[in-house]
């Protein structure tokens, strides 16, 4: 039966026919969405991941268990096709994203951009919205549009918000006059965007608001305070998030139980959310799975493991229970609370499990300072005994409040996770901060997809250098290689590999490869009698953040794929924030430089 339904579905998609139609209506004074003339309720999930031909039937699958009939999207890759195609096979809805550029750096990212004179930019994301739009217009699996995602948020003053309004709309009412088939939906946090949708974007048909916790209640009562005659979709929905925290004793921010997590989802989507009138329903965030610290708060898994949150997920949307429990952490307490580096200190935890599985407990930390990557990452501590001796764990290499967990795994891959926190005090504090923890060996390059470092601080020459981070000329190893092109005679050009993108040395980031022996790239050249100096570290200690190491070779390159490797014995690699640097200089004709395969070993 299942083959038969993918063929026919195939077949419908291959003739390009509209099979769903999606509109709004106001019946007996509450707004309602219908697909093809029947009543479609949002019961759906915020969606991330990689999306291949291989796994996306598996996702979908999970989806339908959950009762999820609709997925949002962000915005589009190369693979929205695929998710598309099984989206329709499996009977689900899809929301899809387009994009709007932030005017400051947020909580997404640090991306900065100017709606007041960047018509460029302006330009090229019109062009992507619209061509966006003409791709998938017909698309059967398609539910609505949704432009742009907390762009008022991240915008600082007034005057932009207008000029992002005003551009809002040239995108919005030109979608409408190619797709009249799909509603739009603009999404910001809370009700930051309703008074300018309102009075400059006529063409949103469906307000999205993110809202985490309780106060997603009260969305009717902001819609009615801003004057606002309009369906909603909350798009973005889960517990209370950082932002509306409180500080434990030692100042980290406490976060919700796996207890509230729980309820928050499974109780509060259905009363909080689907019960309101004119509210289309609720995307749940998030279905994506990782081991950073916003997956512990967030996600409806850790690292391929079940949070809470999929089970009240469940729940909310089918009514069911779940099929077996997450741990219950009925207690962490950690026993001295102010400690240094190296130390081990007692823990006491109270773990019960409904079905009496056999658990699997490990402890972790977190700390947020530093650098996104740095900020985000769950790191393992070292521990000892047992629950029945009672647990120490080994106080790490960190400075300052630390976040600290207690996991407990059960058989059935369910995880639950409760949160403490320690003061590590050392002797000879330094503010000095470390780069993100990683494992080696650690690549600074092995496809465009993956690199840790932006390609962002150009040196010498550099309107005659072209730098291709994705080129797939002269490829080493993988699908991508970095090309360097000069096409000056003479002069010099550099070009450094940091993180964060574009800065040097003003803030926070970078990596750390302690324990790393070599540092080994491939490098070849399309001319002869070219010599470049290459390697990593670029930023100095007159800087408030800066590389700790900096080592480099001058080489001739050849005309064929040759390997290179910097010696690494007795280096400072707590933190390298430039991790590839070039040099060169003409050589009477034009040049290009391909490198791949750049590691820490």
């Amino acid at each position: 039966m299942i083959k038969k339904i993918v063929v026919a579905a195939l077949l419908v998609l291959t003739q390009g026919i509209v099979l769903a139609k999606t509109t709004v209506k106001k019946e007996n004074g509450e707004w309602k969405l219908f697909v093809n003339e029947q009543p479609f309720q949002v019961k759906g999930l915020t969606f991330g991941g990689d999306v291949t031909k291989e796994n996306v039937g598996g996702y979908l699958r999970d989806l339908r268990f959950l009762g999820v009939n609709t997925v949002r999207t962000w915005g589009t890759n190369d693979n929205t096709k695929i998710l598309l195609d099984s989206a329709e096979v499996y009977g689900i809805k899809v929301m899809l994203g387009i994009w709007m550029r932030h005017g400051r750096p947020g909580m997404e990212g640090d991306d900065s951009f100017d709606y007041l004179t960047d018509s460029k930019g302006m330009d090229d994301m019109y062009k992507g919205a619209i061509a966006t739009v003409e791709q998938f217009k017909n698309h059967p699996a398609l539910l609505y549009f949704g432009v742009g995602n907390e762009v008022y948020l991240n915008i600082a003053t007034d005057e932009e918000k207008k000029a992002y309004s005003l551009f809002l709309e040239k995108v919005c009412s030109h979608i409408k006059s190619i797709d009249s088939n799909h509603p739009i939906v603009s999404v910001d946090a809370w009700s930051f965007g309703f008074k300018w949708w309102k009075e400059y974007v006529p063409s949103v048909d469906i307000y999205g608001v993110n809202s985490y916790g309780p106060g997603v209640a009260q969305i009717p009562n902001e819609l009615q305070k801003a004057g606002v005659d309009k369906p909603y979709v909350i798009t973005e929905f889960g517990v209370s998030g950082e932002w509306d925290s409180k500080k434990d004793r030692n100042g980290s921010l406490i976060e919700p139980s796996d207890e509230d997590k729980y309820h928050d989802i499974a109780v509060g989507a259905k009363e909080w959310i689907l019960s309101k009138p004119s509210c289309l329903g609720v995307y749940v965030f998030h279905y994506g799975n990782d081991n950073s610290f916003g997956s512990v708060w967030l996600l409806l898994r850790y690292n391929d493991s079940f949070r809470p949150q999929y089970w009240a997920t469940r729940e909310a949307f089918t009514g069911l229970k779940p099929i077996n429990n997450v741990p219950k952490l009925l207690g962490f307490k950690i026993m001295d609370t102010l400690s240094a580096t190296g130390k081990w200190v007692k823990v006491q935890v109270d773990i019960s499990d409904a079905e009496n599985d056999k658990l699997e407990i490990s402890f972790h930390y977190n700390q947020r300072l530093g650098s996104r990557a740095r900020k985000d990452q769950i790191n393992a501590l070292e521990c000892r005994g047992s629950a029945q001796k009672g647990y120490e764990i080994k106080v790490p290499d960190e400075n300052g409040i630390v976040k600290l967990y207690v996991f407990a795994k059960d058989s059935y891959n369910n995880i639950g996770i409760a949160q403490s926190s320690i003061v590590i005090k050392n002797k000879g504090n330094s503010k000095f901060l470390p780069g993100a923890k990683t494992t080696l060996p650690f690549f600074v390059y092995n496809d465009a997809a993956k690199m840790p470092y932006s390609p962002t601080a150009y040196m010498g020459d550099f309107a005659s250098m072209k730098v291709d981070a994705a080129n797939r000329e002269e490829v080493h190893s993988g699908k991508e290689v970095i090309k360097i092109s000069y096409d000056r005679a003479d002069g010099w050009f550099g070009i450094g590999f940091v993180d964060p993108a574009n800065d040097w040395g003003a803030r926070p980031g970078g990596y750390s490869v302690k324990g790393a022996k070599k540092y080994v790239f491939w490098a070849k050249c399309n001319v002869e009698n070219v010599q470049a100096t290459i390697g990593f570290g670029m930023i100095g200690d007159e800087n408030p953040y800066y590389d700790t190491e900096k080592k480099s070779i001058k080489i001739p390159l050849s005309l064929d794929w040759t390997k290179y490797e910097i010696e690494l014995e007795e280096s400072d690699l707590r933190c390298i924030r430039t991790g590839f640097t070039l040099y060169s200089a003409g050589v009477g004709e034009p040049f290009s430089i391909w490198v791949d395969d750049i590691s820490f070993k």
